[in-house]
């Protein structure tokens, strides 16, 4: 259950693990909050999922909604597992779903939020009101978890990993130099992003410290993967500092792991990250990963490559650190991954089993 499988991290996610599972055994059929297509849905309906369209779950459409999910589990009486993915927004399925006897009922906490609104006082009712309609609390770190769920069940928890394809990361020199050939990148020190364009991926503060590593290395391009509500104003930031021609935007795409081969250094300064799986990605292609440190989880760094530098410090000091470090020939990681846990053939295998454990226990 998700609002609409595009290429967010959510869904990237699940799509990993989707494409691994044994269909024989496990099939993922999707529920989705909005009549828009999304970017997985030809590949869902190519691999044998089907996809359902609900109303938005906004406050005017609350009555409807309600009437919608009972409607559906009515219905289609053959699902025995719920996995929702929209964290307290799941409440109305969850309870629907324990009233129309559905047995497994997994609430999944990808994220928590960094600030405190009107929002969140009414995000706050529906997670406590959610409580006794859940019988798995799956998250991707504590922290998520303990926002969405609460300290109290720390020993409930069933940690999911965040788990990649690595192979299709591994750093391959062949396809670093026809990407760099492709993209106008020879002889250039390149930084990437990947994220949402959205306040909390903090990419205004991305730009201060790119334009700072051009002011001191001249031969520097960014790129930037994704799109999102802030895409005009960092565009707007980005001409005002006559950086038009050293990035470039790619919108979303599905070959993030291409785009990473021609990068040299990885930038995720946020303001919060339930996890930041991108890190994992970044890492599995042997980048120099520098991000925002105690907002993103310490589960994250799986490899020497990755470093913590603190949000208070200055666009300055992170480009200083950034172009110290940007010496050095990139290895292969993929054993590192695969020790570490996050390869996604392994932990597909868990999660299939995990489902049909599930059922046999109720």
């Amino acid at each position: 259950m998700v609002t609409v499988m595009n290429r967010g991290g959510t869904e990237t996610l699940i799509m990993n693990y989707y494409r691994e599972i044994d269909k024989t055994k496990v099939q993922f059929d999707f529920l989705t909050h909005r009549t828009d297509k999304g970017d997985y849905d030809d590949e869902i309906l190519a691999m044998g999922g089907k996809i359902y369209h609900m109303c938005p779950i906004y406050p005017q459409n609350f009555i409807k909604y309600k009437k919608m999910i009972r409607e559906f589990f009515i219905k289609h009486s053959e699902y025995k597992i719920i996995h929702s993915h929209m964290s307290e927004l799941g409440y109305f399925a969850l309870r629907e779903a324990k009233r129309q006897g559905i047995p497994v009922r997994i609430c999944h906490a990808h994220s928590r939020p960094n600030t405190f609104d009107l929002k969140l006082i009414v995000r706050s009712y529906f997670k406590i009101m959610m409580e006794p309609y859940i019988n798995y609390r799956f998250v991707c770190s504590n922290n998520s978890g303990d926002w969405l769920f609460g300290k109290k069940y720390h020993s409930e928890f069933v940690h999911m990993r965040n788990a990649i394809d690595s192979e299709k990361f591994t750093f391959s020199f062949d396809k670093s130099l026809y990407m760099r050939q492709k993209l106008g990148l020879e002889n250039q020190f390149v930084i990437g992003h990947v994220g949402r364009f959205s306040k909390e991926k903090n990419q205004l503060f991305l730009i201060e410290i790119f334009n700072d590593i051009k002011n001191k290395n001249e031969n520097s391009k960014l790129i930037l993967i994704g799109e999102g509500v802030l895409e005009k104003q960092i565009k707007d930031r980005i001409k005002l500092l006559k950086l038009e021609d050293d990035v470039i935007f790619t919108g979303s795409v599905p070959n993030i792991y291409d785009y990473m081969q021609c990068m040299d250094s990885f930038i995720l300064p946020s303001l919060f990250e339930g996890f930041g799986n991108v890190l994992i990605e970044a890492q599995a292609a042997g980048l120099k990963c520098y991000t925002s440190d105690k907002v993103v989880p310490k589960d994250v760094k799986i490899t020497d490559l990755l470093r913590f530098v603190p949000l208070e410090k200055s666009a300055s000091y992170w480009a200083k650190l950034i172009i110290e470090n940007k010496k050095g020939n990139r290895g292969n990681t993929c054993k590192q991954i695969l020790d570490s846990g996050y390869d996604i053939k392994e932990n597909s295998k868990w999660l299939e089993e995990f489902y049909t454990n599930a059922i046999k226990k109720m």
